[in-house]
């Protein structure tokens, strides 16, 4: 049976439907649906993602035999739907081709509008519609966007402008005019003629006068754009398989550029900022949707309620307002009215807040799209939780609609009150997306990328964004841009990304020859300092301090569902009372990784470490250890006091010694006065430390098995803070960790060091505590013999960045060299140590907790990496059944989400 590859659409039927997004994309999977739904939809056809994967197997000439027929017969069912003709001079029809993956990419892939127009169809259109100024309109944006999009007409330097833009400006210039809606039919003629002679100069080719040619050159320029960079870089970030492809929507096109009783825009059912369940969105009169996302003109507003909050934000008076800038209700109230009621329809029946693409032709309202909005993080849980309060979604569903990561922006910092007051304000737009965001101003994306590699903080500054800006967007802490509304591309992405975002800034002047921006009568340079505030839209002079976000209201609620509907515990790696206490506050459960080494760096404590280091016998290692002794024992029971009734996983000493020396003859000079040794006897005791590769040296268990006083000191500190903390009312769990265990034996040695001390511990004290001895498994020889190993200890915790290493057998400090490439170059799909392997490391991962419980099956098992952040990492987890995962403090809410839906999925 022959694949079907071509779905079509129209007069309220359709062969797809909203449940096939994954071969329809999402665009014409809702399409479909809202053809089914009574929604009016112009007629077109959907051509499958199968087929992109065919494109980019086959290649184009293939893919265009094998959809030669289907596709002309999809036209023929629009054509008898429009009662028009593809290609004739006097009744043409004309259709948009956009693409549409199974996911929103708003803006990573290509679109192409008024597609069929030709010099005969021009006049066709122009007599048909009576209207010669909107034919040649339509067809100057025509020659626009398609010798971008399938030609290549590009800027030549990130310092030029649009080639066709030059065009424009230089024909606006000589009419005297500022707008596009101010030039006239022969201006318009004009521009056609100059862009069709930019077109041949540059690429040495006619632009195609057949509209069959210029369909084909479309749909796949659209194939095409689903491997361009930025679309390539856009999934890398949102983890979107590259297998996946995009559709191909082919819809007849309804024109919003037809005068003043047609429009364009773009909705949101709810606010995709804030989550506020109002109605919003902007619309340009006489334009087309490009005009309102790119931000070349400022829009308006669609609702009363919003053009009015609009101009409070630009300091425009009401009566001003209302006659320069109404809203859609104000200036065609019943499309407005019909508008409105279609919005509600569509979020009642797809139970999310939906972002709408709309056009209104002649007076009639057309929608282009639907699909369920991409929104902030403060968004994404408001809705939710409305939507819960509301009985539109259940609670399993609400945790459902959580995506992890995006709780971080939750977390981050809000500027501190006090200092918002001596703030100064020097520029004011609108507040595209919230948030507060503090950085050195740069020009260019690519800029911003190079900054942020030497951990500058930038914030990206452009007179309006484009797809192109993606990668500086994603580096930097926030963006400011002088054009553009509410649903410009730098809005929409900003949001997306839950970057902070104040956008349409008009009052800002750029030049980016000289990459200096006025803002209140100042020019601030590349390199200065400014901040963002997202949730007002000013921007401020200089760095401003910030403070903690509170985490009450429906953030708190979330947790609560996650504790609800959670089976595995979410511990943290924490080193200091202060990050457990935090650690709490977000719910964790324990502490699953404290790392001893991490006090030794402290004030004079690093002395007395290496005076441990450097000494000659074990006696002189004994004294030193004495001295580190009451520290340690301080350390742990300020963590045990915070983790009151949870358990602590303590990890003994695990990098090797010569982390601990100096290396700078300054020190070395120091160091040996204090010891009274000469310069000779420190730098030659240093040197004998050094190893050829430190990773697979000296360190972890071989440590404490070389040098059992080591241990002894660990042990008898950690359990006397835990009787300590006992004496002050606290109910202690001390869960004692040896790292880099490979060996059953070296298991053994260490567990019968940690015994023997802890006997003569209780035995001092004439107290006990209950406590475990586990092992992280972290050589892969440790996750082939578990079961073994489960014979001595009392728990696992899975160490995944070193099994990462040696699973791999690359280092993570130098892998940054070329896992970079690695991923370019489809050879792996993730950074591994950002995401866990789960056919690699997972399976060692697997192995080990299923041996490990083979023979103690009460085994208690964790994992304590970085990996114990990452949302698809924990639900690895939580498959195998572990106990628990532990992560980073401000990690713990996304792990703790992650593995409630592990649960309910």
């Amino acid at each position: 049976m022959n694949m079907k590859r071509v779905y079509t659409f129209g007069n309220g039927q359709a062969e797809g439907r909203s449940d096939m997004k994954n071969l329809l994309g999402g665009k014409g999977a809702n399409l479909a649906e809202m053809n089914l739904i009574g929604v009016p939809v112009p007629p077109g056809f959907t051509i499958t993602t199968d087929v992109c994967t065919e494109y980019n197997q086959q290649g184009k000439e293939a893919v265009t035999k094998l959809l030669k027929n289907d596709v002309e017969k999809a036209i023929k069912h629009v054509e008898d739907l429009m009662g028009t003709k593809f290609g004739d001079a006097e009744n043409p029809l004309l259709v948009s081709v956009r693409s549409g993956a199974r996911v929103s990419m708003p803006g990573m892939m290509d679109t192409v509008l008024n597609l069929g127009l030709t010099d005969s169809a021009v006049e066709g259109i122009a007599k048909k519609s009576g209207n010669p100024r909107f034919a040649w309109d339509s067809y100057r944006r025509f020659v626009q966007m398609y010798g971008d999009v399938v030609l290549g007409m590009k800027p030549k330097s990130k310092e030029d402008i649009d080639p066709f833009e030059e065009v424009m400006d230089e024909v606006k210039k000589q009419k005297g005019v500022k707008l596009d809606t101010e030039l006239e039919v022969e201006d318009l003629k004009l521009l056609v003629k100059k862009f069709k002679a930019a077109v041949k100069e540059r690429t040495g080719k006619d632009f195609p006068e057949s509209p069959w040619e210029q369909l084909w050159g479309a749909i796949c320029a659209v194939f095409d754009s689903w491997m361009n960079e930025r679309a390539i870089y856009y999934r890398r970030m949102n983890q979107i398989p590259e297998e996946w492809g995009t559709a191909v929507n082919v819809q007849a096109m309804v024109f919003g550029n037809m005068g003043n009783t047609s429009a364009t825009g773009v909705a949101f059912t709810r606010d995709a900022a804030t989550g506020e369940d109002i109605f919003n969105g902007e619309y340009l009169i006489n334009a087309q949707g490009e005009d309102v996302v790119a931000g070349i003109r400022t829009p308006q507003q669609i609702t009363i309620e919003g053009s009015r909050r609009w101009a409070a934000l630009q300091g425009i008076d009401e009566s001003v307002r209302a006659s320069k800038y109404p809203s859609l209700e104000e200036a065609m109230p019943e499309c407005a009215k019909t508008l409105i009621e279609t919005q509600q329809k569509l979020e009642d029946y797809f139970k999310d807040m939906q972002d709408l693409e709309f056009t209104i032709q002649d007076g009639k309202l057309w929608l282009l799209q639907t699909r369920n909005g991409k929104r902030t993080g403060a968004a994404m849980v408001k809705i939710a939780m409305d939507m819960l309060r509301e009985n539109i979604i259940d609670e399993k569903t609400a945790l459902k609609r959580m995506e992890p990561q995006k709780l971080d922006e939750l977390l981050h910092p809000v500027f501190d009150k006090a200092a918002l007051k001596s703030a100064k304000v020097i520029a004011k737009g609108l507040p595209a997306s919230p948030g507060a965001a503090t950085g050195q101003i740069v020009f260019f994306a690519d800029d911003a990328e190079e900054w942020s590699e030497k951990r500058k903080k930038v914030i990206l500054v452009r007179i309006e964004t484009s797809p192109e800006d993606l990668r500086g967007m994603n580096v930097a802490q926030g963006i400011l841009t002088a054009r553009g509304g509410m649903t410009s591309h730098a809005a929409v992405v900003a949001r997306g990304m839950g970057k902070c975002c104040v956008s349409g800034a008009g009052e800002i002047k750029i030049d980016y020859k000289t990459r200096t921006i006025e803002m209140s009568g100042k020019v601030y340079k590349e390199g200065d300092w400014i901040s963002l505030n997202g949730s007002t839209g000013e921007v401020y002079e200089g760095q401003v301090n910030t403070v903690d976000a509170d985490l009450s209201g429906d953030f708190a609620k979330v947790m609560e569902l996650a504790e609800k509907y959670t089976k595995m515990d979410v511990r943290t790696n924490a080193d200091t009372p202060k990050d457990a206490t935090v650690a709490r506050k977000f719910g964790a459960k324990g502490i699953g990784l404290c790392r001893t080494e991490h006090m030794f760096f402290e004030g004079d404590r690093i002395k007395a470490m290496r005076e441990m280091i450097l000494a000659k016998d074990e006696e002189g290692r004994r004294e030193a250890l004495k001295k580190l002794l009451p520290i340690q024992r301080q350390d742990f029971e300020g963590i045990f006091l915070a983790m009151d009734g949870l358990g602590v996983t303590i990890r003994l000493l695990d990098p090797p010694l010569h982390e601990f020396v100096p290396h700078q003859l300054a020190t070395q000079k120091e160091l040996a006065a204090e010891m009274g040794l000469t310069i000779e006897e420190v730098k030659l005791a240093c040197d004998s430390l050094e190893e050829f590769n430190p990773m697979l040296g000296h360190r972890g268990c071989r440590l404490g098995c070389t040098y059992p006083e080591i241990t002894e000191m660990q042990a008898r500190a950690i359990l006397e803070a835990a009787l300590d903390a006992k004496a002050k009312g606290a109910d202690v769990h001390p869960e004692i960790m040896v790292p880099l265990v490979g060996v059953v034996e070296e298991l053994k040695m260490q567990a019968e060091i940690i015994h023997n001390t802890a006997k003569q511990v209780f035995a001092e004290r004439n107290d006990w505590v209950d406590y475990k001895v586990g092992t992280m498994i972290e050589v892969p020889r440790a996750a082939l013999t578990a079961d073994r190993i489960a014979e001595v200890a009392d728990f696992f915790s899975f160490g995944t960045n070193d099994l990462t290493q040696m699973t791999f057998g690359y280092s993570r400090d130098d892998a940054g060299k070329f896992l970079k490439i690695y991923q370019e170059k489809g050879i792996l799909k993730n950074d591994p140590f950002a995401i866990l392997d789960q056919q690699g490391v997972g399976q060692l991962v697997r192995m080990g907790t299923e041996k490990g419980r083979s023979t103690k099956p009460g085994l208690k098992v964790g994992i304590c990496g970085e990996h114990g952040g990452e949302p698809s990492s924990v639900k690895f987890c939580a498959s195998l059944g572990m106990n628990y995962v532990s992560c980073s403090p401000y990690r713990v809410p996304i792990a703790r989400v992650a593995a409630a839906q592990a649960a309910i999925e």
